[in-house]
């Protein structure tokens, strides 16, 4: 992870590979102008020929001599007008691809063109910190699997440190490190191939955790038995990996718990219900859920919240094995309530109400959060661009909403009528797990909705942001550990 600086220097004194200059469109500023009589006037040059005119995201690397950077990053922010956190943010991640390519192994920001923004952004922080989240963001990787020389090189010519200059603001460095780290552990158990992260690894994991802030709880099999869960335990009855139901609890605070829950099917093959063979190695990916929760409780404890939070993973794979559920078998729930299973690739909501109802029966929450790959539909509906969110209670949803405008970790209202009930109708259960294609994004939501009861709540489907097929600004190709900057912020406001 990189290291961040803060130091009262002056861009021509700074020793560095780069120096990043951020400028908005068609500023040639005041520090332009007093490093170039310095430098030969190489900033004037590169503004007059075209080269570089400060459109979002434009970049030109200068070589120079006269001061003490080795080189010199011209960043463009685009129009004044126009920018937006978000913005900034897709420029640092801009500014650490760039550096990550040329070798640099330390830079420095030059904040002059933040310093005077700052007044007119209106968001929480300062410009200054989403560039550096950006920064930081972009800097992960996942090598644990290359050897070759490539993944070495790109590994030891990583940027290693960033020292802010002359910046005006406050900036909260050790609140970016710790979300930063949390989404990078959260990629981490995502990218990681499910050979290697089975339940018994994550439910390893999150005893990594434990400490003498947090307590961890691992039921097994005949524990989850034991407290009626056959909704979870139908998913796990195709594989030979024993299931492992997670429980973390963080006491820091007073009154009732905030609970987490993530879906953490660390392999989905549909079951019985078999997924088409395309695409199917993905599906490492649908313990994101889980894997978000575990990287918000590690942020939580090094930042010390002043909270109660209890994390919950059901973990299991879903698999076809010979003793596998099949479709129209029917199971008990941890509520009492009967579900048939008309479709065994339906299977995230199936361990996610047994985990709410573990969670009410022994915490008696004052919310609940479940947060999960659920649905294909979500893809369909929002393409890889937000999450789906549904839930009972709309103080709780207007806080998230507020949390996903400050992370641009966005989210999506969507509406569980009434009248959704019906597409759930059994003849020979409480209920089906399924209501057909027409609305299966909302008829999902609605399902667990059916064992929440008064419980505040509300449901992330995370299926189309949780993995992304290429690169992005400050997101590489892979798990994009969506939803952990969402919830430590959440969180954070809580108290």
């Amino acid at each position: 992870m990189i290291k961040i600086a803060l130091k009262n220097l002056s861009e021509e004194i700074v020793k560095t590979d780069a120096l990043i200059i951020p400028l908005f469109e068609g500023d040639y500023s005041g520090t332009c102008r007093r490093l170039d009589s310095l430098i030969g006037n190489y900033i004037k040059t590169a503004f007059d020929s075209g080269e570089f005119i400060g459109k979002h995201n434009q970049a030109t690397i200068l070589h120079i001599n006269g001061i003490k950077a080795s080189r010199i990053l011209l960043l463009g922010l685009g129009k004044k007008e126009d920018l937006t956190a978000e913005k900034i943010r897709q420029c640092g991640g801009k500014a650490a691809c760039i550096l990550k390519g040329i070798g640099a192994k330390d830079s420095a920001l030059s904040t002059s063109s933040f310093n005077a923004l700052n007044r007119h952004l209106n968001v929480e922080q300062s410009a200054a910190f989403y560039f550096i989240e950006g920064v930081m963001l972009a800097s992960y990787r996942f090598d644990r699997y290359r050897k070759n020389s490539d993944a070495s090189s790109a590994k030891n010519n990583f940027l290693k440190g960033l020292t802010i200059l002359n910046s005006k603001a406050d900036i909260p460095v050790d609140y970016l490190k710790s979300t930063s780290w949390a989404v990078a552990f959260a990629k981490d158990l995502v990218n990681t191939p499910s050979n290697d992260m089975t339940p018994t690894i994550l439910a390893q994991t999150a005893r990594s955790l434990a400490s003498k802030k947090i307590r961890a709880k691992i039921l097994e099999r005949k524990d989850a038995d034991r407290e009626g869960m056959g909704a979870y335990l139908a998913v796990a009855k195709g594989s030979d990996e024993p299931p492992k139901f997670i429980v973390l609890e963080y006491q820091e605070g007073k009154g009732a718990p905030v609970v987490l829950v993530g879906k953490s099917i660390t392999f989905d093959s549909g079951g019985l219900s078999l997924k088409p063979a395309d695409g199917m190695e993905k599906m490492k990916y649908d313990m994101a859920g889980g894997a978000a929760v575990l990287g918000v409780m590690k942020a939580v404890v090094e930042l010390g919240l002043k909270l109660n939070l209890i994390a919950i993973l059901p973990a299991t794979e879903n698999l076809p094995g010979g003793s596998a559920t099949r479709p129209g078998d029917i199971v008990s729930t941890v509520s009492g309530k009967t579900v048939e299973i008309a479709n065994t690739d339906a299977e995230g909501r199936l361990v996610l109400i047994d985990a709410i109802g573990y969670a009410k029966k022994y915490f008696k929450p004052r919310a609940i959060i479940d947060i999960a790959t659920l649905t294909g539909a979500c893809s369909v509906a929002l393409g890889n661009e937000a999450m789906a969110m549904m839930g009972n209670d709309d103080e709780l949803m207007e806080r998230l909403k507020k949390s996903a405008a400050e992370t641009y970790e966005r989210v999506w209202q969507m509406p569980l009528y009434e009248e959704y009930k019906d597409y759930l109708k059994s003849d020979t259960a409480d209920i089906k797990n399924i209501g057909g294609r027409n609305g299966s994004l909302v008829t999902a939501a609605y399902f667990i909705k059916e064992f929440v009861g008064d419980t505040p709540w509300v449901h992330l489907d995370i299926a189309g942001t949780a993995f992304s097929e290429k690169d992005r600004a400050y997101t590489s190709k892979g798990a994009t550990g969506i939803g952990v900057r969402l919830l430590i912020h959440f969180l954070k406001g809580l108290y």
